[in-house]
């Protein structure tokens, strides 16, 4: 029987189950939603972080890990980090390239022969130095057009390894870094935009004009431990750098700074360990930013004056390792220091001459520095009188200017020996104060101050003798820095006439002989005379000129009898070794000749006894030295004793006794070789 429902009845019904239908429908797809989203965080936290490396974000540590292939790496990665493996070319996948959000690569450290080729092309810094990398292709730079800074130290790059043009797709590469490769010569075709160039301890020796043509805006160039000299450098290389704050030459065979460097940005300059010998007047001229200046070690003795007339930003000086001469040539430097007071910070201007200054820092030599004030203040008031001020002017001293010339009479501008001069007295002059000390029978100390530098000095000196027209006069240079001097091989009980005129380029230039007014205005003259010889000293000469007239007939009689007696021992030695009566013929028979030996082998190896090397005790293992020439007493065989086990050369096993313990494996030879070191190391005789 079948009840009929009402319309209304059915009408709730379907209302009923298509509601229901709806929330089975809506629950379903949230489950499935819940599901794919777990399985795709699950995903992605397999591409974010590779198990052998670490992730933080979108850095990626896979650094030090003994890689030698690059794991798959999430599409978000943007700083790779993958130094110290042992990644090589082949290990570089091509995915490599689909990772566009990739901004820094660290690729050092590891085993790349060649420049990687599929690099992501949007990497701004990319780290390979501490590599064997030996070329730099054009194309595989072309891949990366953003790329800005390029680390290539420590690689095996040469100048012909790199392709013409290989920076030219690069417009945006500000930071190169080529240190420690091969390169002979600055790479052509650097790319304008390059602010930082490190080019250090390659082998660079010459660099021409237009080597950094196009490179306005480099502001730091390093070419510091190359080959680089003066004459192999063109005289405009560096005035094209307008904007370098940062040039470092250290380590180079330099003399005198490079020319006409860049001053208007410069601010860091260093020539240390160098060959310097002189700084030019001008050399530092326009550097009014400079902060920074090392000087270290080098061969500077004084600076000339006015060097650092423009050096109003200097901070820092660094000249330590350099042998100054701390004389009135520095005074300027003093004056210049002290006002300056704290603003500079000063490291190694510590005097290395004259002896009385020796290790004394230029400012603390307060009284010096007055001594050179009174002798300019002199000598300027000479000058005012003969009507007007001569300015000062320092040349560069001149090199290899020392040197010695003879006369054969004297000239004019020389010492005349027909004045009257002090003995052991000082001359002065108008702009030279001159000192003379006799310091030994044949030395004699020159020491001598000047109101005005001088870029070197004439000194002459003549030996008074009976007839005075028929003396020589012997003449040398001295360089404008040095203030003293020592005359050595002069004779005993002399007098001698020293004079000294300062030189001025153009009177240098004429020559040392010839004299002008000048010359004989400025000359100074004092006399000195050398003491007598001790009696000590007297016989030293007289034994030396006794060994010096030693007959050569007698030398030649004392090599012959030691010919001779050679001879003789030779005999007699030949004549011992016939006869036998030498009793180390024996032993040096069976120590040094190994093919005409007389006795049995199984001596040497060890196998049987000989009284004449051990001798056999019980009940240890004892070698007693015979006698020489004794002998040989015959000694009973003895049973039961412990020896250490020596294994036999000739394949022979050893003589075994009554109550030996077999070991098997090992009692011959072949089981040594086959089994290894026995268990025991002995066993019975």
């Amino acid at each position: 029987m079948f009840t009929i429902m009402s319309p209304v009845g059915m009408a709730k019904l379907r209302a009923q189950l298509v509601l229901l239908f709806l929330c089975l429908t809506l629950w379903a797809s949230m489950l499935q939603f819940s599901a794919a989203t777990i399985q795709g965080y699950i995903g992605d936290r397999d591409m974010i972080c590779p198990s052998v490396c670490r992730c933080d974000e979108d850095f990626i540590y896979c650094n030090d890990r003994g890689l030698n292939s690059i794991p798959s790496l999430p599409p978000s990665a943007s700083v790779l980090y993958l130094q110290n493996n042992h990644i090589n070319n082949p290990g570089l996948p091509t995915s490599l390239e689909r990772h566009v959000a990739v901004r820094v690569v660290y690729l050092y450290d590891n085993e790349l022969d060649e420049f990687p080729m599929h690099l992501p092309p949007f990497v701004r810094e990319l780290h390979l130095q501490d590599n064997n990398i030996r070329t730099i292709p054009r194309s595989a730079l072309a891949r990366m057009p953003l790329l800005e800074k390029l680390h290539l130290d420590d690689n095996s790059i040469s100048t012909v390894s790199i392709e013409d043009q290989a920076f030219a797709d690069n417009p945006r590469l500000r930071l190169l870094f080529l240190s420690r490769n091969h390169l002979s010569s600055i790479p052509s075709g650097l790319p304008a935009s390059l602010e930082e160039l490190r080019l250090d301890d390659n082998r660079i020796s010459t660099i021409p004009t237009h080597a950094f043509r196009g490179l306005a805006s480099l502001r730091c160039l390093v070419l510091d431990g190359n080959l680089l000299a003066n004459q192999r450098i063109a005289d405009d290389t560096f005035s094209r750098l307008s904007n370098l704050t940062e040039l470092s030459l250290v380590r180079n065979s330099l003399q005198t700074p490079p020319v006409n460097l860049p001053s208007a940005h410069l601010q860091r300059l260093s020539l240390q360990d160098n060959a310097l010998t002189h700084m030019p007047r001008g050399s530092l001229d326009g550097m009014h930013r400079l902060q920074r200046l090392d000087l270290s070690g080098n061969n500077l003795t004084t600076l000339p004056r006015g060097l650092f007339r423009d050096l109003d930003s200097l901070g820092q000086l660094l000249v330590r390792g350099n042998p100054w001469h701390c004389g009135c040539n520095l005074r300027w430097l003093y004056d210049w220091l002290h006002a300056r007071g704290n603003t500079i910070t000063v490291r190694g201007l510590t005097c290395h001459g004259p002896d009385r200054v020796r290790d004394m820092a230029l400012t603390d030599l307060s009284s010096e520095m007055e001594e050179c004030e009174v002798v300019r203040a002199a000598g300027t008031r000479d000058q005012v009188g003969g009507g007007g001020i001569i300015s000062s002017t320092t040349h560069t001293p001149p090199q290899g200017s020392l040197f010695t010339l003879r006369s054969k009479r004297p000239g004019l501008g020389l010492p005349d020996s027909g004045l009257d001069y002090t003995l052991s007295s000082s001359g002065v002059g108008k702009s030279l104060a001159l000192n003379v000390k006799p310091l030994s029978h044949n030395s004699v100390r020159i020491t001598w101050s000047v109101a005005q530098p001088s870029s070197s000095f004439r000194l002459s000196w003549l030996r008074l003798g009976t007839a005075n027209a028929m003396g020589s006069i012997t003449e040398t240079l001295v360089r404008g820095d040095r203030r003293e001097y020592l005359l050595t091989s002069l004779q005993p009980r002399s007098s001698y006439i020293i004079c000294m005129v300062p030189l001025s380029a153009s009177s240098e230039g004429k020559g040392s002989i010839s004299g002008d007014t000048d010359s004989d205005e400025a000359l100074v003259c004092a006399k000195a005379e050398t003491s007598d010889l001790s009696p000590l000293e007297e016989e030293e000469d007289e034994d030396s000129q006794q060994m010096t007239a030693l007959p050569l007939a007698g030398i030649i009689g004392g090599a012959s009898a030691i010919v001779s007696l050679a001879l003789i021992f030779g005999i007699f030695c030949w004549y011992g070794h016939r006869t036998g009566h030498l009793c180390s013929r024996d032993h040096y028979t069976r120590s040094s000749s190994r093919k005409s030996k007389n006795y049995d082998d199984y001596i040497e190896s060890g196998t049987k006894k000989d009284n004449t090397i051990l001798e056999i005790r019980g009940p240890g293992f004892q070698m007693t030295p015979m006698a020489s020439c004794q002998p040989m007493q015959p000694k009973p065989l003895r049973e039961d004793y412990i020896i250490h086990t020596i294994f036999p050369s000739n394949g022979t096993g050893l003589y075994k006794g009554a109550n030996h313990v077999s070991n098997a494996g090992h009692g011959t030879n072949r089981g040594y070789r086959e089994g290894g070191i026995p268990d025991i190391d002995y066993c019975y005789t």
